[in-house]
């Protein structure tokens, strides 16, 4: 049985997490309840109390609490820190390292790992301040059950609402209790088209919705391993348990992946990255004339090719391209394959109707030096099963 810190901060959601630790104690957890002032407005303390039968934590003021520094030895404690919700304040305390309560005390103390669960307004998920401090702490490796869209409490229609209980204790669980063909493994996907942008009002991008790479994630992710998902621009909801670093440009992937990679052991590069991208990005927006816009293009990163470069002949990390092609996608993927100095190249034929580019559907062949397997048109998340099937065949035994 392990022991989770559950976070409660102060929004309309907090009553959800009544239903969070039940599910936790449910899988065999032992919950306390830490809620912030703000919390208490929505939630009565006594609720969580008498849920989890412990003491709730609301104050690192309570009388005899520093007899023991309750925050110090509650952090050394705990298997986990879940908040849920997480509103913008307590993101935004964690990112900065402000600890002027309880919660946000216990986070900078604790070296265990950390899940949030965020929810707030459209409008303020999607402040640059929040995105950034999103960003900060995914960068420290503190893990996401992204919010779900739909009916807010402030009468909107948008993405902001918390996850459900039930996705939040899934995700808590596998970090708990990871088990899987790749425990102790750290796999690297990329997702998602990328935007270059011309100006600031236009970019050239291409039609990937990232459902290729979002489904290896989540298989890495049954799997056992740690899951760094490189996502583009999507609208799609990333996988619980997974580690995720948004980007926008060919750039950006480039440096995130480069991060990240030479602690990987599967490297999956699943996104439609640019292959080029505007020489100079014009500032404001480019007025509309009678005459032809000309552009200059330049050359954007080689991901693939700068890894494969990189690992000089090492078997780890085992590098995954892929090829979205039209005429002989197999022929352009063994090509690939020797150029870039991969293990595999799923390569598929982007003219086959029904599969590929924002389908939930895909047909390939996934290349090797040994042949070509033929995966006939089907879902992709058999398609990712197979992709980390042929993975795990090449990776060498873990030492101890």
């Amino acid at each position: 049985m392990a022991l989770v810190a559950l976070g409660v901060s102060g929004g309309i959601g907090a009553y959800k997490a009544v239903e969070v630790a039940r599910g936790l104690q449910k899988r065999g957890h032992d919950v306390a309840a830490v809620m912030t002032r703000s919390a208490r407005r929505f939630v009565g303390e006594v609720t969580f109390e008498a849920i989890t039968r412990r003491r709730v934590i609301t104050t690192q003021w309570s009388p005899g609490a520093n007899a023991d520094i309750e925050h110090i030895s509650l952090a050394t404690d705990i298997s986990l820190l879940l908040v849920a919700p997480a509103t913008a304040n307590i993101i935004g305390k964690f990112a900065g390292g402000i600890a002027d309560e309880f919660l946000s005390a216990l986070y900078l103390a604790t070296r265990a790992p950390v899940l949030m669960a965020p929810a707030m307004n459209t409008n303020m998920l999607e402040h640059p301040a929040v995105q950034a401090n999103l960003a900060t702490l995914s960068a420290r490796g503190v893990r996401f059950v992204d919010p779900g869209a739909g009916y807010l409490a402030c009468g909107w229609v948008g993405k902001g609402r918390l996850a459900e209980p039930d996705d939040i204790v899934e995700a808590a669980d596998r970090i708990l209790k990871p088990n899987g063909a790749l425990l102790g493994r750290l796999v690297v996907v990329t997702a998602g088209p990328t935007y270059e942008d011309l100006d600031d009002v236009r970019y050239i991008g291409n039609r990937s919705s990232g459902r290729m790479g979002y489904a290896v994630a989540a298989e890495a992710v049954r799997r056992g391993a740690r899951v760094v998902l490189v996502s583009g621009p999507s609208s799609l909801v990333p996988p619980a348990g997974v580690e995720l670093v948004r980007v926008r440009s060919a750039e950006q992937m480039h440096t995130a992946v480069q991060r990240h990679a030479p602690e990987a052991d599967i490297v999956v590069m699943a996104a439609a990255v640019a292959d080029y991208t505007p020489e100079r990005r014009a500032p404001g927006k480019i007025e509309k004339t009678d005459t032809p816009l000309e552009l200059a293009l330049v050359r954007t990163p080689d991901i693939l090719a700068s890894l494969g470069k990189a690992r000089a002949g090492n078997p780890r990390p085992v590098l995954i391209g892929f090829a979205a092609e039209s005429g002989d996608p197999v022929e352009r993927g063994r090509q690939k394959l020797v150029r870039k100095s991969a293990d595999l190249i799923v390569a598929n034929d982007i003219s086959v109707e029904g599969s590929g580019f924002d389908s939930e559907l895909n047909s390939a062949s996934i290349i090797s030096r040994d042949g070509v397997e033929t995966f006939p048109l089907g879902p992709k998340s058999a398609l990712a099963a197979l992709i980390l099937d042929r993975a795990e065949a090449r990776l060498a035994p873990l030492t101890t």
